[in-house]
């Protein structure tokens, strides 16, 4: 049964059309009236604008390095445009795993695999600054020194989750919340009309679909922020589509 689900929902978000995203007179008349200031941040994470360049190779893999770019953090390791960032507790072995996470999730190889569509979503994930923070189990409680610096690194990049080492459910944890932000980043910036981040898409439409017909319950979502919910439910709704698709 939840695999024929899983398969109806796909089906709907390959072949439903969408609605053109092209304002009305009336909202062009409103728009011009009002001019709305521009936010700096999708969803309360996700840089509206690119803000670095992609390399011509994307496949690219650093070594574990010192910085001092993202504090509070303290060391960082780069794959595939996802920079993961960490302070000194979180082990170098931890931070390669989820390294390799990542480069599995991108296959260049395989049936099936659209090598150019995957390059230019990789390239959005550099252009667009994504980084995940690792952090110790539970632990990631800041000093208000820390607090500063931390909101000063949210400000410069795309980071909508974190990753923690050493908690129950560890792979699930590492899994979903790389999945995230390439939903977030990758797919919002490479396929807008199918998985972006807004009512307009057709991840929306379909969603809305899931939890009309009850198969997605969003009771434990109702708290968030408003300018943050839209996107948490939809980077939900992605990664359970994804995941159970696997």
């Amino acid at each position: 049964m939840k695999g024929r689900l899983v398969l109806v929902i796909l089906a709907i978000i390959i072949f439903i059309g969408t609605q053109s995203c092209a304002p009305s007179e009336e909202q062009k008349s409103k728009g011009e009236e009002v001019v709305k200031p521009v936010s700096t941040h999708i969803g309360g994470c996700i840089l509206a604008f690119p803000a670095a360049e992609a390399p011509q190779n994307v496949y690219q893999e650093t070594e574990i390095i010192p910085t001092d770019e993202y504090k509070p953090f303290t060391k960082k390791k780069m794959v595939y445009g996802i920079t993961l960032i960490a302070r000194d507790e979180i082990s170098d072995e931890f931070i390669n795993k989820v390294g390799e996470t990542i480069k599995a999730m991108f296959p260049q190889e395989g049936p099936g695999i659209d090598l150019e569509l995957q390059q230019t979503l990789l390239k959005k994930l550099y252009q667009y600054r994504t980084v995940i923070p690792l952090f110790k189990g539970h632990n990631y409680q800041f000093t208000p020194e820390e607090e500063q610096l931390w909101e000063m690194t949210r400000s410069q990049n795309s980071i909508c989750d974190i990753i923690m080492e050493g908690v129950q459910g560890q792979v699930n944890e590492v899994v979903e919340h790389i999945l995230h932000h390439v939903t977030d980043v990758g797919f919002h910036f490479t396929f807008p009309d199918s998985w972006g981040i807004s009512k307009n898409s057709t991840l929306y439409k379909v969603m809305q679909t899931a939890i009309e017909k009850n198969y997605y319950n969003i009771t434990q979502y109702q708290d968030i922020e408003d300018n943050e919910k839209l996107r948490v439910l939809l980077q939900e709704f992605a990664y359970w589509l994804i995941y159970t698709s696997w």
